[in-house]
């Protein structure tokens, strides 16, 4: 039996640093949007880490009840911050927030991100000034939920089944749950801490619906907090994660509201019963595009995290090896199947942090542009509209694949970890839980991708018939032919530079992105010649749709890190170059099928495609530690003893797990263990029967 050396873990992650191939502080830079970003970061997580309220340490040990509390305490003092400094400071402090303690980001956001964010977005002037008056955006007075899902229905809002229905005698809606499937469910503040809901209801006026509709309806008095008349709410309990926010349902029973609780920014109803529709019904789907948004940005943010712990633990972690008399065991990093199992993930990080800066400055500037646009009907209102519409179908797939990406790391991360990874002290056992959700929320992730495949249908019809390409969809230029089939853009060559390089990938995707819409729009044209309805040649096509969507956003995360590669610093450029090199090629390696069916790649060309990818497996190790380094998570976001800066990962765990559980007697020892243990197995003799006796 041979004995090895023990290597203390702050001297494995401390070689780890030594020599870095690209300035860390620099990519940090780059990541964040520059110095000033950076170091106000910094000073926010020091005044959470600092600030006994935000303690997350404990969170394991909290029940559900103190969990609830634990959450409410915070918000005053985070309601004050978000009114009295600067928003950009807000959304930062948000972002970090969402990392830190995920189940408080929600409790918060429901209030201002979804209550407050549906007056923004559907309130009329007059409307909002109201309801800041109330105290809409301090919370000094209301506090509010987003009613949207229903019992019966959640990704269908169309068929939402609560009503609002004008009484014009009184000038007033009455909002009603009509059967029990109508029930407002999932409803985020609801159960505890809401006095009013943006209530998405059917819109009745004269006995003719007008479809679904926002409504704010008072819950609870805002001095008594007892329930409104017609008001019925309870508590939705125990979930997989989140625990922190207190969903709940709400039931509405001929709830009376004033006219002027209606949001009318887009849909307007008058005293007298008259119905204004607005002239370009596409605009409120800009409201549902910010949650997408957010969460492309949410699934970088979550995913460093992970990485940062799962790297690290696999940089001082150390396994067999050793073989030679009182060498040192093998470090987790070091094996080519572990590199292989976490930097193909570092790389998709990448692409998802670089694709979330794009998307948002995107949205933002088609906000602005909704916001100068009126009511306007021109040739600039076309071009708005069309822009609405790639960003809508961008930000589904979007949020559909990273959402996925993103939990599918966390788990991996977890497993890498071997069996510590299941102790809810390590950090990524609850993270999987929390981020689940994201799954589901803001439009089911299977929908979303329908909706997006849709949208790849329709505009390569259109592009058919003379229409421009959208700018999301500009890789079908080169990659459809002049006959509407796909282009013969094979790959020349079979070195791996010519296999391996961008530029190549990039085309190997845009090809099998293009084959993929091609076949979505065979399949609904199948369909259509089957006799079968447009929205019905749709569903016949679903399965080849949700494909189209799935390879179109893979080739757009790509495309977005490759122009992020070209504008970053050149001493910068190598590294993120390789990372982009391996989320294509690993990616084209977990889907070589498609790319052997566009006919883009062989299969020799394949494998040695494959070997690129453990080539740059091994090259992107040498920097593992520096690349976590750079997404500057302090230990006390990371909030993991695995995942600490230092290495000093065992006794950090130790003490963790020894403070948060001391000993104490058992306290079902004697009613339960020790019956146990007692226990005879003499049963009680029976009467004597006399036919033993003959």
């Amino acid at each position: 039996m041979s004995s090895t050396m023990p290597v203390p873990p702050k001297s494995s992650i401390a070689e780890e640093r030594a020599n870095p191939s690209f300035p860390v502080r620099e990519l940090t830079y780059w990541i964040d949007g520059g110095r000033r970003v950076t170091e106000l970061k910094e000073r926010i997580m020091l005044e959470l880490e600092r600030d006994p309220l935000w303690r997350v340490s404990d969170h394991p040990n909290l029940s559900l009840a103190e969990t609830r509390e634990r959450a409410m305490s915070k918000i005053r003092r985070l309601a004050d911050l978000a009114t009295s400094r600067p928003l950009e400071e807000t959304m930062i402090r948000m972002s970090i927030i969402s990392v830190v303690d995920p189940g408080f980001w929600t409790r918060f956001g429901v209030h201002f991100g979804l209550f407050f964010g549906a007056l923004q977005g559907q309130a009329t002037p007059s409307q909002m000034a109201y309801w800041m008056d109330k105290g809409a955006l301090s919370m000094q007075g209301i506090t509010g939920c987003f009613g949207m899902t229903e019992l019966g229905h959640g990704s269908n809002v169309a068929g939402l089944e609560t009503t609002a229905t004008l009484d014009e005698k009184v000038d007033e809606f009455i909002v009603h749950s009509p059967t029990l499937t109508a029930t407002k469910w999932w409803i985020g503040g609801a159960a505890h801490t809401a006095t009013h809901c943006a209530v998405y209801a059917q819109l009745i006026v004269k006995g003719q619906c007008y479809g679904t509709k926002t409504f704010v309806v008072q819950l609870r008095d805002t001095k008594t907090f007892a329930l409104m008349p017609g008001v019925n709410i309870g508590d939705l309990g125990k979930k997989m994660g989140r625990d922190q926010i207190d969903n709940g349902w709400i039931r509405f029973t001929h709830v009376r509201i004033p006219r002027s609780h209606m949001l009318m920014k887009h849909t307007k109803v008058t005293r007298s019963g008259e119905v204004i529709e607005p002239p370009l019904a596409q605009l409120a789907y800009g409201a549902l595009i910010q949650g997408r948004v957010s969460m492309v940005s949410d699934s970088a943010n979550v995913a460093k995290r992970a990485l940062t712990i799962a790297t690290r633990y696999a940089s001082v972690r150390r396994q067999f090896g050793g073989s030679a008399s009182g060498a040192a065991e093998t470090k987790l990093i070091d094996y080519p199947i572990h590199q292989y199992r976490l930097l193909p993930l570092m790389a998709q990080t990448f692409a998802m942090i670089f694709t979330a800066r794009e998307v948002t400055a995107n949205y933002e500037k088609l906000m602005g542009e909704l916001s100068d646009l009126g009511e306007a009907k021109d040739a600039a209102a076309d071009d708005v509209i069309k822009n609405l519409k790639e960003t809508h179908a961008t930000s589904a797939g979007l949020k559909a694949f990273c959402t996925w990406m993103c939990l599918n790391i966390i788990d991996q991360c977890r497993q890498s970890l071997g069996g510590h990874g299941y102790s809810a002290y390590t950090g990524l056992s609850q993270a999987y839980s929390d981020f689940a959700v994201h799954c589901t929320w803001e439009g089911d992730n299977t929908i979303l991708t329908l909706q997006c495949g849709r949208y790849l249908v329709a505009t390569a019809l259109d592009a058919r018939k003379g229409q421009p390409l959208p700018e999301n969809l500009s890789y079908l230029k080169g990659a459809v032919s002049a006959t509407g089939g796909l282009s013969d853009r094979a790959c020349k060559g079979g070195s791996t530079e010519q296999v391996s390089s961008l530029d190549t990938l990039k085309a190997a995707w845009s090809s099998v992105a293009a084959n993929a819409i091609l076949n979505a729009v065979r399949d609904f044209e199948a369909g259509l010649a089957k006799g079968l309805a447009k929205d019905d040649a749709y569903e016949f096509s679903s399965a080849s749709r949700l494909h189209a969507a799935r390879m179109h956003t893979y080739t757009y995360l790509l495309h977005r890190f490759a122009a992020q590669v070209d504008r970053s610093p050149a001493a910068l450029r190598p590294v993120l170059t390789l990372l982009a090199q391996l989320f294509g090629a690993h990616s084209a390696v977990q889907h070589s099928g498609e790319f052997l069916q566009a006919g883009f790649y062989t299969g020799p060309q394949i494998e040695t495609l494959k070997g690129f990818v453990s080539h740059a497996c091994s090259e992107i190790r040498k920097d593992a530690v520096s690349l976590t380094d750079a997404f500057n998570y302090t230990d006390y976001v990371v909030n993991s003893p695995l995942g600490r800066f230092d290495g000093d990962v065992y006794e950090k765990y130790f003490e963790l797990v020894t403070s948060l559980n001391p000993a104490k007697p058992v306290p079902y020892f004697d009613s339960l263990i020790r019956p146990l243990l007692e226990r005879t197995n003499e049963t009680e003799a029976g009467p004597e029967l006399e036919i033993d006796e003959e």
